[in-house]
């Protein structure tokens, strides 16, 4: 599988665009399989008409970040192991920790 980093995906070109070379599949058929290896979906956001997904075992387990495009087709951007689940806020610009 191939992973790109997700910011350079979205600041370089157009999500289309990027789909021709990623693993895609229908938004339905692809879940299945993200469920059938115990994936669950921890963050989402949008980029445009795209919509960005995280998903992940528990804690320690793979992890895989996918967009999903306005055609309906369900694309992986990134995967990896050893996903930790973190909330931290960084200190404001200008001011020293």
């Amino acid at each position: 599988m191939r992973a790109l980093s997700l910011a350079a995906c979205l600041t370089l070109t157009s999500l289309p665009a990027i789909a021709q070379g990623l693993q895609c599949g229908p938004r339905e058929g692809v879940l299945e399989q993200l469920s059938a290896q115990d994936q669950t979906r921890r963050a989402m956001g949008r980029a445009g008409s795209a919509m960005m997904e995280l998903y992940s075992q528990t804690e320690g387990g793979r992890w895989i970040i996918t967009v999903t495009l306005p055609d309906g087709r369900m694309c992986l951007l990134a995967h990896g192991v050893q996903f930790e689940m973190r909330e931290e806020v960084f200190p404001a610009r200008g001011i020293p920790s």
